[in-house]
């Protein structure tokens, strides 16, 4: 679990970092989209199946670690006492269930574009290399979140992650034995402010879409995004 929970860990930032392009206009997170989708077939798909492979083996050693638990104390306490376990570590098997479907949801929605087929039709030049047509991600992600309960189950997911991402990051140094109880607090700080840094950076799209805040969208374009938010 700790393995694969440095993957993991790894990998939302990297995909935080890219879709925050968005805010830099259409030409930069379409051209971004296009050079990941046009990365040579054994790196693209290999880096998916073992992104894939992460979660999957991430998912099936919490359900281990969960029955393993219950089966060493099979009857609950009448009064449950915890001294350093917060709210975050003792949901962390209901939030990543949740964030589990969340994954399915969001690879349907935005990769394979099933939840609104629409999307595979959103063309543009802008962002394409050498006036080629590509898709418009951009284009896409805005009309995307002008959905409320997209932008809503987003940001709810997002809540989930961090506090998922809180309790998780800090518990990789202890199951791998390098947490010493000198840096328990130090690196539990910067789990949680790790955790914070991924929630704002994966929420701002869907917050800003969904609040139509267009004085702060068109510091960053405005060419483009408050005519596709007008056109709700």
């Amino acid at each position: 679990m700790a393995l694969t929970g440095i993957v993991l860990i790894g990998f939302v930032f990297v995909h935080m970092a890219g879709n925050l392009q968005v805010l830099l206009g259409q030409e930069k997170i379409n051209a971004y989209a296009h050079a990941l989708q046009s990365l040579p077939m054994p790196i693209l798909w290999g880096s998916r199946l073992f992104l894939l492979v992460c979660v999957v083996i991430h998912a099936w050693t919490a359900i281990v670690l969960i029955r393993e638990n219950r089966a060493a104390r099979p009857q609950s306490n009448d009064v449950e006492v915890t001294k350093r376990a917060g709210l975050s570590s003792l949901k962390m098997g209901l939030s990543g269930t949740i964030l589990l479907f969340f994954i399915v949801f969001h690879l349907l929605h935005f990769t394979v574009r099933t939840v609104y087929p629409e999307y595979n039709d959103m063309m543009t030049s802008v962002g394409a290399p050498e006036g080629e047509e590509v898709h418009d991600v951009y284009t896409m992600v805005l009309a995307g979140f002008q959905h409320t309960w997209v932008s809503v189950f987003y940001i709810v997911a997002m809540f989930l992650l961090c506090g998922h991402l809180s309790h998780g990051f800090s518990s990789v140094f202890q199951s791998l034995g390098i947490r010493s109880e000198s840096w328990r607090v130090k690196i539990d700080l910067a789990a949680k402010a790790y955790a914070w840094v991924i929630f704002l950076g994966f929420s701002i799209i869907p917050i800003l879409v969904l609040g139509q805040t267009l004085d702060i969208i068109s510091f960053f374009d405005p060419s483009l995004f408050s005519d596709t938010l007008a056109s709700r």
